[in-house]
């Protein structure tokens, strides 16, 4: 399953559309239009990733060299330069940012015992566990280093906060797994902090360090947060429905990992006796055969799981672009509205 050939102009009111020719446009149309910064935000990385223990930028530089579209640091570059900012501190804070992300992407793969990610060997199934988790510390720690260099309390307390949130998000998944009568707040509960925060403060910062009005940081924070919560929500659609080289993991992970996502939900709650009890017995029990992940497939695919999951990404991923509606219009307000729909069209 790959993106679409093309979306529609993301157009916002009393604004000339973005034509964007194919999805991934989206994307290299905002690297484009900040590509000096991301440049700069690449060689920061680089330089703080270095370390005299070998095996800490040997391991970082793993999973860093799988790839990934460096969104999060891109949304902090876009946010400052689209509200004017002229200097250089988001180039460090959205190097912090991935760190930040960096980090997490370590734990979590070691906490939900992936072998995968972005389509190659995990760090962990290279490296091991214990590498791993220190490695992602070692992250943390550069990242924390490099908002303390900012100088801004404001710029710490915001970045602080979201790599907390994540912490509470990634337990509070950790609490409702394999737990069914999960409800879908308490769903999106875990989206807004595994997920969502870091989108929202990504793009906070930028407003922050532009010295903009209250109302155009929040705005930039709530965009981040549709926009997390959008993104988590196709991934979830994903793990159901899509082959493992789009994926970029293994297919079903979620699944036999118990997680409660929303195509779960769907199904259960739509299900007949025979198909809540498949439920119970693969997540709640985890008990599971090898047919069933093919099953589960068809059980969502019969309830529309994917359908719902998609069309409530859809959503936020609206309630995204009618956030930057606070902002003249721009080269970069058009981007970032298009990348919300680049972040759904990822499914279809």
């Amino acid at each position: 399953m790959g993106v679409v050939a093309s979306l529609p102009p993301a157009a916002l009111p009393g604004e000339t559309p973005v034509r964007v020719d194919d999805a991934e446009d989206a994307l290299s149309t905002l690297v484009t239009l900040v590509g000096a910064d991301l440049e700069a935000c690449n060689r920061a990385i680089i330089a703080r990733m270095d370390s005299p223990v070998a095996l800490i930028p040997q391991l970082a530089a793993h999973i860093v060299a799988a790839g990934g579209k460096r969104l999060r640091p891109l949304l902090t570059l876009a946010a400052a330069r689209m509200c004017g900012y002229q200097g250089a501190r988001h180039v460090h804070l959205a190097a912090c940012v991935e760190f930040i992300h960096t980090a997490t992407l370590l734990h979590d793969d070691v906490v939900d015992e992936s072998l995968l990610r972005r389509g190659l060997a995990s760090a962990n199934a290279v490296f091991g566990n214990k590498a791993s988790v220190l490695v992602g510390d070692f992250l943390f720690a550069r990242s924390f280093q490099l908002m303390v260099e900012d100088g801004s309390l404001k710029v710490l307390d915001i970045l602080s906060r979201a790599a907390a949130t994540i912490a509470e998000g990634e337990v509070l998944q950790l609490v409702i797994q394999n737990d069914l009568s999960t409800s879908e707040d308490q769903y999106l509960d875990v989206i807004k902090g595994k997920t969502a925060a870091l989108f929202a403060a990504a793009c906070q910062v930028g407003a922050v360090v532009s010295d903009r009005p209250a109302e155009e940081e929040q705005a930039l924070a709530e965009y981040g947060m549709n926009l997390g919560i959008a993104f988590q929500l196709v991934d979830d659609a994903l793990d159901y429905a899509a082959d493992q080289q789009t994926l970029g993991k293994t297919v079903g992970d979620d699944f036999r990992e118990g997680k409660i996502t929303l195509p779960v939900l769907t199904a259960f709650a739509a299900g007949d006796v025979a198909g809540q009890a498949f439920w119970r017995r693969t997540i709640e029990a985890s008990e599971q055969t090898d047919a069933d992940l093919d099953e589960a497939m068809r059980l969502i695919e019969r309830h529309d799981g994917i359908a719902v999951t998609l069309a409530r990404a859809t959503e936020f991923a609206a309630n995204a672009k009618r956030s930057l509606t606070v902002f003249a219009d721009s080269p970069l307000r058009r981007c970032l509205a298009a990348v919300a729909d680049f972040t759904v069209s990822r499914a279809r």
